[in-house]
């Protein structure tokens, strides 16, 4: 189990590596689409609007937290058995919805979204140093593909995340 200490080194060093890829990318490289999926353009805004709920959730009292999500009733999953959890949702055809769905994204907006990411990225980890392990443990939130996860499973998730779409991001320099 990752310790919150860890969590948030996880969320900086990979949001962080997620970023210096994306700055790296020509105009081209950054508008690249290969059979319709998206541009790493449409990735970094997909992991604002992934991010930015978390953001706002984490301003709330714990007691919201209690009061909106109720408490888990159940321990918390490693990082690795979460992962798992995640891939199995995706290859059961599990997609990004409604709001996460990114819109099409300029060249010329790829400073202020990094800007964005960055600076919401330092609030999640301020707001995540808030949070006792034993609440990290205790109080739950609900994500739109895995259900409802403790705040550390969302950390956990939110750290794997960007990796995930880093990943896909990766592929468009075989593409270009």
């Amino acid at each position: 189990m990752m310790e919150r200490v860890e969590i948030i080194e996880a969320l900086q060093a990979n949001h962080g590596s997620f970023i210096s890829r994306i700055n790296a990318l020509t105009e081209a490289e950054f508008n690249y689409s290969r059979n319709e999926k998206w541009t790493p353009g449409q990735h970094l805004d997909h992991i604002i609007r992934s991010v930015k709920p978390l953001t706002l959730g984490f301003m709330l009292p714990t007691f919201v937290f209690r009061l909106l999500y109720g408490k888990a009733n159940r321990p918390s999953r490693t990082y690795e058995a979460l992962v798992d959890r995640y891939h199995e949702k995706l290859k059961g055809g599990g997609r990004a919805s409604g709001a996460f769905i990114p819109p099409p994204v300029a060249f010329g907006q790829r400073g202020r979204l990094i800007e964005k990411l960055s600076g919401m990225v330092n609030t999640l980890c301020r707001q995540a140093g808030g949070f006792s392990e034993k609440d990290l443990d205790t109080y739950i939130l609900p994500h739109p593909l895995l259900g409802k996860l403790t705040v550390r499973e969302m950390l956990y998730f939110t750290a794997y995340h960007v990796l995930h779409h880093q990943a896909a991001v990766e592929k468009v320099g075989d593409g270009v």
